[in-house]
């Protein structure tokens, strides 16, 4: 076995303010588990002091980094620690295959016909109620449950719960649920955007997608269809298999090219943060480094888009208490805070504060759940205990990962708060503006 050199490795100076800001070192109290100790393994890795097969090594160690990149945050020299992982984990894959449930996800998402077939049996299974039923179950099989049960919607949004008009809109006056000549005006100047559908969130969270779509709209933006568009392949990407993600970012490059968007709207942290390092992804490919990098300068997580825009205020739909918890790979890798804090202040009265440890990760980190229960489970008990002690009803986070763990802690704690997507409490805000 060969493993690739590790660029910037030697950056690492030891200095220690990582391991604050690491989740499993804080959690598991030992320095193999901290930033830096994990370097000094890969380094030895590298130089064949060990064999990717030592279970002391990986299993224990490696293997229990979630790939928040937290400690890149924290870190004052600059190490590229989550490219450091990615490629360690692509160079022992053969030696240190994955579970069977993570081959098994991963098989999956890379097939657009077995995806949906998937995602088919999951939603009947939600309908049914069943996943309601076991999601108190212990093990696994409940974890699994209840992350399922809270990815249910209401039918309609706010518009579900508002009363509807007594008689039909007079045909003169202005129409509030259209834009005004001002607002058509600055329309036109807007971009074409194309929004990554993705598998979890087009696959159980729908609803969110058609909100971003109309609140993209709603702040002047054309939304465009781009078909073919599959999988971002970052769970590919964290678990190694560079191959499988390599083959997804060529799809997406190629179908988003198609669509002429000039940005491609995001509304998943970790898949946005994937896909702004498409190039670096195929930097070895002499076909695509080019338009992979070209691809990526376009893409914009929905909060940035809306940032730019404004974004159009609204009086929230809301008055419950909503504690606000950052994901990972927007605030740590994509390095964004001031986008999505706009886009709350645009909802006007609204009851929103941040967690005590809202840059903290929830323990999700994709595959990492569902892989280590235990230790995901141990890494989300301080959250909820937060999220309890601020009594509130609604916790918003820009991530579907993070949405389904912390909203299934909270079912299993017997919490009646909800996990929510920032731009639904927006797009119920502008529903419920144009419903009176």
């Amino acid at each position: 076995m060969t493993v690739r050199g590790l660029p910037g490795a030697d950056l690492c100076v030891h200095c220690g303010f990582c391991t604050q800001a690491c989740p499993t070192y804080l959690t598991l109290d030992d320095e193999n588990d901290s930033p830096r100790g994990r370097i000094v393994l890969m380094k030895a890795l590298a130089k064949g002091g060990f064999s990717a097969e030592d279970e002391s090594l990986m299993l224990s160690h490696l293997d229990n980094c979630l790939g928040c990149r937290a400690c890149e945050t924290a870190c004052p020299s600059g190490v590229p620690y989550g490219e450091l992982l990615e490629a360690v984990r692509a160079d022992t894959l053969s030696q240190r295959p994955l579970q069977f449930v993570s081959r098994l996800i991963l098989f999956v998402f890379a097939r657009p016909a077995l995806l949906r077939l998937a995602m088919l049996k999951v939603r009947l299974i939600r309908a049914t109620g069943l996943s309601r039923l076991l999601a108190r179950m212990p093990g696994r099989l409940g974890i699994a449950c209840a992350t399922l049960e809270t990815t249910r919607r209401p039918s309609h949004g706010i518009e579900r719960r508002l009363p509807r008009p007594a008689v039909a809109r007079p045909a003169i006056g202005p129409d509030p649920a259209k834009p005004s000549p001002a607002a058509a005006r600055e329309a036109e100047a807007r971009a074409h955007v194309a929004v990554l559908t993705g598998c979890v969130m087009e696959g159980l969270l729908a609803p969110v997608n058609r909100a971003t779509e109309r609140v993209l709209s709603r702040n002047g933006y054309e939304v465009v269809s781009a078909p073919g568009q599959r999988c971002c392949g970052a769970l590919h990407a964290h678990a190694g298999q560079e191959a499988a993600a390599q083959e997804l970012a060529r799809i997406n490059i190629a179908a988003f090219e198609a669509s002429r968007a000039e940005f491609i709207a995001v509304n998943s942290a970790g898949c946005g943060a994937a896909m702004k390092e498409y190039g670096r992804l195929l930097a070895g490919s002499p076909e695509w480094r080019e338009r992979a990098m070209a691809m990526a300068a376009r893409v914009r997580d929905v909060s940035e888009l809306l940032a730019d825009a404004g974004p159009e205020p609204a009086a929230a739909a809301t008055d419950a208490a909503v504690a606000v918890d950052h994901p990972c790979h927007l605030l740590h890798a994509q390095r964004l805070s001031e986008p999505p804090a706009r886009v709350l202040a645009a909802m006007q009265g609204l009851n929103a504060r941040e967690l005590p440890d809202a840059v903290d990760c929830c323990g999700s980190a994709g595959l990492f759940s569902l892989a280590q229960p235990g230790l995901s489970q141990r890494i989300l008990a301080p959250k909820l205990e937060n999220i309890r002690k601020c009594g509130a009803s609604v916790v918003v986070t820009g991530n579907p990962g993070c949405m389904m763990h912390i909203g299934a802690g909270l079912l299993r704690s017997g919490s009646p708060a909800v996990t929510r997507h920032p731009v639904e409490l927006l797009d119920d805000a502008y529903s419920a503006r144009s419903a009176q």
